[in-house]
């Protein structure tokens, strides 16, 4: 039988197990979670915000009765959303009142975010089964938070959800997106070559007969949207007004963080500077695409002793260093692997297994797909497999007292939460701006264009594919693709993993690597899913890899996986999903998170997905989240005062056409500053707060957009800035 998750535990639970489990119970609704997770849509952004805010909730649940700990929400202002609270007192039994609180908050949260789950006739009886079985009372819908810890983890439930509700997601709109629109009309998949598409350097939506999301949920809509392209507008958890870079198109904010600058572009003859290295990315893709055959008689091993060990210094910063550390033509990179386990003190083992197999377990296991859950929720699952792991130590950053296993939990889980939604928000918003295109469209409209090696050849184009002999060469007259009455003579072809239609059956059945005309490549996936419905540049999962590694290596205080050994067991033609295999079994191998997270990157080049100038942005992004998170996380296990993100104004209606009404939570005087989007300064006004609401006049504003932001009477910036439209109507 084939498997059907790729997760670490296995997340199956009858009602009885729940009383008998020797985890936490942060663990237990995090697991549920997880589960939930793999059965709702596929949706990154959106499960890492889950993930975050369940993650929150169950740490403030802990934290408010501990007798020193301090608060993420409770008694708190996060962006300018105030949560009240005044504390209560310690009750005698500590531990039971925080698991109660945790299980009411987390029970609470989950029914509200996955009402609308294609799963959730399944789901929620699960979770009634699951707060039976813990002894709680689940009718008791009390937010009074005095009454007792259901109430408090009600109440924290309840604030988490309102928060939400205005925390730049448009969650209230499903996710809506409100502005964004694709420059190019769709590629119909189906076809051959990519005769639609407008502009490379956009974004290019597809059409499906059927669309099957990653999580295996059969979509109504046959040309899937952009999936979260105004994700830069969501509240982050650890990042900084600073961080981020405002941009407009057509009218519209795009706030960027961490920002990239603009990925290599091409031009319509491939004249500028960047065509050579914008062709070189996505040829590495179809390069790497043809290594994804176990019968081509090539093995290699896949222990820790020949890969990873990635110094940062190694990613590269530009075109020569990209060339130089990816091996273009055999896969992986220049990674030199480790001497030595340093646990143990013995070198790693080799596992000589054929590169083929390795490969496509890589792209698969790391795909998250079908019924996983999501790239953000991999990595909690591979949190909870390490702590499973004997020699595991449960001190935060590897230093102090142990930690008992709840403490541990969601402390662990609300620095990774933090990481995952700061790592969401950062690489959908760089998405959406940038707004890249993806290797299949990109591709076969680069094969359709022609050759780009030798003008005098036949089927010339600059900006076509570059002939590699023995991969990527001109079809002539006698060969077998050169169709009826030669009708595909001097077009592309390309020895690449031959795709879907080459599959009759995914459970017995290898496409295999062969040639097929360059119009007709796909991608390692499943035909009704294809590529994800986003723009490529940067990689979502080189984001969340890199910054979960970063987290867990300074979490743990330690970079290495417990005894110097991460592992993942995938048995002889069972693991496989897009198709038959592997052929032999094969185990996943990390000394290092670090190790991991760099696999994750490069298998999604394996997968057709991504070429390399997607990745190293990812991971180098990726990075600096990942240690901001546990850094603001950090500073609230240590008892002080963080530095928190600065504030935002609430206002609406937005747009506006004659006023806004002002909400912050403090009273008193306030002074407003006005600014257009391109930063000109506009006016200045002073406005009274009345129980945190004042009304700004703005008539005399010209129709457009721009930039609210707050002061106090000393000059000293109080809120982050707000962006709203102005518009004539009804003047």
């Amino acid at each position: 039988m084939k498997r059907q998750y790729l997760v670490f535990v296995v997340l199956v639970y009858a009602a009885t197990a729940f009383s008998q489990t020797h985890h936490s119970v942060a663990r237990i609704w995090n697991e549920q979670l997880l589960d939930a997770i793999s059965k709702d849509f596929a949706r990154p952004p959106i499960q890492a915000r889950n993930l975050h805010h369940i993650s929150v909730a169950m740490y403030d649940a802990w934290a408010v009765y501990h007798p020193s700990a301090q608060t993420y929400f409770l008694g708190k202002t996060v962006h300018g959303f105030y949560c009240p609270y005044h504390p209560v007192p310690i009750p005698n039994d500590i531990k039971a009142a925080q698991n109660e609180a945790i299980s009411f908050a987390a029970y609470r949260i989950m029914q509200h975010r996955f009402a609308n789950s294609p799963d959730a006739k399944n789901l929620f009886p699960v979770l009634d089964k699951l707060m039976d079985s813990l002894g709680y009372n689940r009718l008791n819908t009390s937010i009074n938070y005095k009454t007792g810890p259901a109430g408090m983890g009600n109440y924290i439930a309840a604030k988490i959800i309102e928060y939400g509700l205005q925390d730049g997601s448009n969650e209230a709109d499903n996710f809506r997106n409100q502005f964004y629109k694709p420059v190019n009309p769709p590629m119909i998949i189906a076809f051959p070559g990519n005769p639609t598409i407008q502009d490379l350097n956009r974004w290019q939506p597809l059409q499906f007969n059927q669309f099957i999301d990653q999580s295996g949920n059969q979509s109504t809509n046959a040309t899937p949207p952009f999936q979260s392209p105004e994700w830069g507008q969501v509240k982050p958890f650890a990042m900084q007004a600073s961080d981020m870079n405002l941009f407009e198109r057509n009218g519209n904010p795009y706030p960027v963080y961490h920002d990239p600058g603009p990925q290599p572009m091409l031009d319509a003859n491939a004249t500028s500077p960047q065509a050579e290295e914008f062709i070189w990315n996505y040829m590495l893709v179809l390069w790497w695409s043809a290594l994804l055959d176990p019968s081509d008689g090539v093995s290699i091993d896949i222990s820790p002793a020949s890969i990873g060990n990635n110094a940062v210094t190694d990613y590269p910063t530009d075109f020569t260093g990209y060339q130089a550390f990816y091996n273009e033509f055999e896969g992986g990179d220049i990674s030199p692997g480790h001497a030595v386990n340093p646990k143990t003190g013995q070198p790693y083992t080799p596992q000589v297994v054929k590169r083929g197999d390795f490969m496509r377990v890589l792209a698969e296991f790391w795909a998250d797909g079908p019924k996983s859950e999501t790239p953000p929720g991999h990595w909690f699952s591979i949190f909870n497999y390490v702590n499973d792991q004997a020699g595991s130590s449960r001190k935060v950053g590897g230093v102090g007292p142990e930690c008992d296993e709840l403490e541990w939990d969601v402390k662990g889980y609300f620095t990774l939460g933090g990481a995952m939604h700061d790592a969401a928000i950062t690489a959908w918003g760089i998405k959406g701006w940038y707004d890249s295109g993806r290797p299949v469209t990109i591709l076969r409209a680069m094969a359709e264009r022609g050759q780009s090696s030798d003008p005098n050849l036949p089927h010339y184009h600059p900006a076509g594919l570059t002939l590699v002999p023995g991969l990527i060469e001109l079809i002539q007259p006698g060969d077998p693709l050169e169709g009826l009455n030669g009708a595909y003579v001097n077009e592309i072809k390309i020895k690449t993993w031959r795709g879907p239609l080459f599959i009759p059956n995914p459970a017995s059945s290898v496409a295999g690597v062969g040639w097929i005309r360059a119009e007709d490549w796909w991608p390692y996936q499943r035909p009704t899913f294809v590529t994800p419905p986003f723009a490529g540049y940067i990689s979502g999962h080189s984001t969340y890899s890199r910054a979960a590694a970063e987290v867990l290596t300074a979490f743990t205080g330690d970079p290495y996986f417990p005894g110097g050994l991460g592992v993942f067991h995938c048995p002889k033609n069972e693991y496989l999903v897009f198709e038959d295999g592997p052929s032999t079994d094969i185990t996943l191998e990390w000394a290092t998170y670090r190790d991991a997270s760099d696999q994750c990157s490069l298998s999604r080049i394996y997968g057709g997905i991504h070429p390399p100038m997607d990745d190293i942005p990812g991971r180098l992004i990726g990075r600096q989240v990942g240690l901001d998170a546990f850094d603001y996380a950090h500073s609230y296990f240590e008892g002080k005062t963080p530095p928190s993100p600065v504030a935002a104004l609430n206002i609406f209606p937005n747009p506006t056409t004659s006023a806004l009404q002002i909400e912050a939570p403090l009273e008193g005087e306030l002074d407003l500053r006005l600014h257009s989007i391109q930063g000109q300064f506009m006016f200045e006004q002073t406005v009274s707060l009345l129980s945190g609401k004042a009304i700004l006049d703005i008539r005399s504003v010209p129709a457009g957009v721009y930039i609210l932001s707050g002061f106090n009477q000393a000059g000293e910036r109080l809120f982050l800035e707000k962006i709203f439209r102005t518009e004539f109507i009804n003047r």
